[in-house]
């Protein structure tokens, strides 16, 4: 498969990120998970700037209830070791239940899509198991990204307005760094580890972890980053009143 179309990622380097802006509509387009990273680590200048666009992001009665946790350098290495630890130990601790076999009809078939195009990209068989484990492995290496956003958030109520505000902020988050050539993967099953992540970090227990993203410059050469999924018509979700 060719590559997704990133506009300012041709090389994945500082130097590439400092062209033309993009306009909101490549910026919006653009954008695709990210499964490959290069090593180089992005300026602090960088990341303060696209954690102040995710700030802008809208939340019920100014709340703004997001608690973000950046991690870089070596610590990116002592939390990918302590989650493959506990991943190894059997020791899930979510915050939130997810369950991927709850979903049915158009929704079961677009997940089927997507591991269907993940592992293709991989070239790992539907039978190979131990190749299928290595793949969902990666996601405790952050894809060799050199830097992981933790996006925890207070428990209030029954969590469902708190976690759309969490999301309006990361989906910021992600176009942010899409328009300074970056690129970034939201990981649920980083959330599956909220409790070693909390450890690690010295998160408060009473801070959840909703999800966390991986981000860095794009290594387009990685196996991970040689497809997109594309997205249904607006006619398979939407609905006129007139």
């Amino acid at each position: 498969m060719n590559n997704p179309v990133h506009p300012h990622a041709t090389t994945g380097n500082a130097a590439n990120a400092a062209t033309a802006p993009l306009s909101f509509i490549d910026v919006v387009r653009a954008r695709h998970c990210c499964r490959g990273f290069l090593r180089q680590p992005v300026p602090d200048a960088v990341i303060e700037e696209v954690l102040k666009d995710a700030q802008c992001a809208p939340s019920n009665c100014n709340t703004q209830p997001w608690a973000t946790h950046i991690v870089s350098g070596a610590k990116v290495g002592e939390l990918s070791q302590a989650l493959f630890k506990a991943a190894g130990e059997g020791r899930y601790s979510p915050d939130f239940s997810f369950d991927q076999a709850a979903f049915s009809g158009r929704y079961a078939e677009r997940i089927a899509e997507q591991g269907k195009a993940y592992y293709g990209a991989l070239c790992v068989a539907r039978d190979d198991e131990q190749s299928r484990i290595a793949a969902v492995a990666l996601n405790y290496s952050f894809f060799d990204a050199p830097h992981v956003a933790l996006l925890f958030m207070p428990s209030i109520g029954d969590n469902v307005r708190v976690a759309g505000d969490i999301g309006m902020y990361g989906q910021n988050f992600l176009l942010s760094l899409v328009a300074r050539g970056l690129g970034g993967v939201p990981q649920t099953s980083l959330g599956f580890f909220a409790g070693t992540i909390r450890e690690a970090l010295g998160v408060p227990d009473d801070m959840k972890l909703l999800f966390g993203i991986s981000f860095g410059y794009p290594d387009l050469k990685a196996a991970g980053n040689s497809f997109a999924m594309p997205h249904d018509p607006i006619a398979m979700n939407v609905t006129f009143h007139r």
